[in-house]
């Protein structure tokens, strides 16, 4: 019997996914689809709605289909070279873009033991980045976004998380995006942060803002997005508080919260040993950590435990001991802070860290030590870089700019030329404006 191979990612199956598989029973055989896992996806375009094992039961059940394989990588070639199939069926949309050197590279080895490729005419009128538009309108469900942040870690070599302190800086980070070597680079997640949050109430960033008045401006922001958030818990309180900022959370559908292994009146880590800053007993803080991993009600959401050490001056091997005491805790990961302008200690502590047999996913925020590229983080084990204050830091000169400019002409038009978004382009950016 003729073997028949159609790579997909059938996150969102439509009319086009079966008109292939159509194509194929017309020239009889065995279907075997390689369906592509969320790590093959996730390395040129989003991160799929569905997870593998999702997609897998509804392809199988396809009309036709025979079998479904996993395809781990873009590259056809190794299962191509396990099935040795008789004919690779595909859209011809991937005569063009990020897909058509893999599309050269099927040739090529079809040709090895004389398998043929057919290119199907692309189904007019239906594609599924209209279907995403769609449901990114729509929005998303507590329980989708709150389980995000694993499958993310799971599937991409670095998650890329950006700050958000309203909804308009959300909507920024939910839509933002460029083309890089055809692959669609965007924001993974958005973190919100507690400097941020008082910041832009203009109070100081001593935990002065409580968590209810917290969770309002949460709610904002997921009222216009559907990416994983991650919140910033600074100590997380009293352990019976922390209880219930847990269930809060994660009732929101909230995927994270980090919390720093401080005690007393908070002061902000960049600053150093310039102010008196008290870091927590590890075992305390491990108490507190286990307290909220039986809080919560699902497996999905997680608690990330947020080391001080090196920002205080104790050193890399107290780092490595706190790390070790909050995993065997519960900690879901591990944040190493600092506030040196190098990346050495924390490459120093990545690296010892990467050695253990318990290591769970590490974080680093690079606000001090801005020059550290993602390959690099990528490079030392880094699992998650959190940009955590960037879009409120640029906002505030680009408004002292545009008050300067109006003061100065005794008019707006300068400022609206030079520094201002068309009043048009704002309205239809927010949802349900225009």
């Amino acid at each position: 019997m003729k073997k028949i191979y159609i790579g997909m990612s059938a996150d969102l199956l439509h009319p086009g996914h079966l008109n292939i598989i159509e194509q194929a029973r017309k020239l009889g055989g065995e279907i075997i689809i390689g369906l592509l896992t969320d790590k093959a996806i996730a390395s040129y375009k989003r991160l799929p709605y569905m997870s593998f094992e999702q997609r897998k039961t509804v392809i199988e059940n396809v009309k036709g289909v025979s079998q479904v394989i996993a395809q781990e990588t873009l590259d056809y070639v190794p299962n191509l070279r396990k099935i040795k199939p008789d004919y690779v069926l595909h859209g011809d949309d991937w005569k063009e873009g990020v897909q058509a050197k893999t599309r050269q590279r099927v040739i090529e080895v079809m040709s090895e033991w004389g398998g043929q490729v057919i290119d199907v005419p692309y189904t007019q009128g239906i594609s599924s980045t209209q279907l995403n538009n769609v449901l990114k309108e729509i929005g998303t469900t507590p329980q989708i976004r709150c389980e995000r942040l694993r499958r993310l870690l799971a599937s991409k070599d670095i998650v890329r998380i950006c700050e958000a302190h309203n909804g308009l800086s959300g909507l920024i980070v939910e839509n933002t995006s460029v083309i890089q070597d055809n692959k669609k680079r965007e924001f993974d997640g958005i973190w919100i942060s507690s400097l941020t949050q008082s910041a832009a109430k203009a109070k100081p960033d001593t935990g002065y803002l409580d968590t209810t008045s917290r969770l309002e401006m949460i709610n904002d922001i997921l009222d216009v997005t559907t990416k994983s958030v991650i919140y910033d818990g600074d100590n997380g309180g009293a352990e019976e508080h922390f209880i219930f900022t847990v269930k809060s959370l994660e009732r929101l559908g909230v995927s994270a919260i980090i919390i720093e292994d401080k005690t007393g009146l908070k002061k902000n880590s960049l600053f150093g040993t310039e102010v008196e800053q008290t870091q927590e007993d590890k075992d305390i803080f491990a108490q507190k950590i286990k307290a909220g991993k039986q809080a919560q009600v699902s497996k999905h959401f997680m608690i990330i435990a947020r080391i001080e050490s090196l920002i205080l001056k104790k050193g890399l091997k107290d780092a490595l001991e706190r790390a070790k005491t909050y995993l065997e805790a519960g900690a879901d990961g591990i944040m190493i802070h600092s506030c040196s302008n190098t990346f050495d200690e924390i490459k120093e502590f990545a690296q010892e860290y990467n050695k253990f047999e318990n290591r769970k996913p590490l974080v680093v925020v690079p606000s001090s030590y801005p020059q550290v590229s993602e390959d690099e983080l990528i490079e030392n084990g880094i699992n998650m870089v959190i940009y955590a204050n960037h879009l409120l830091r640029a906002a505030y000169p680009a408004m002292v700019k545009t008050a300067i400019s109006i003061l100065e002409n005794h008019r707006c038009k300068e400022a609206s030329d030079e520094y201002c978004m068309k009043i048009k382009d704002i309205i239809t950016l927010i949802p349900g404006a225009k």
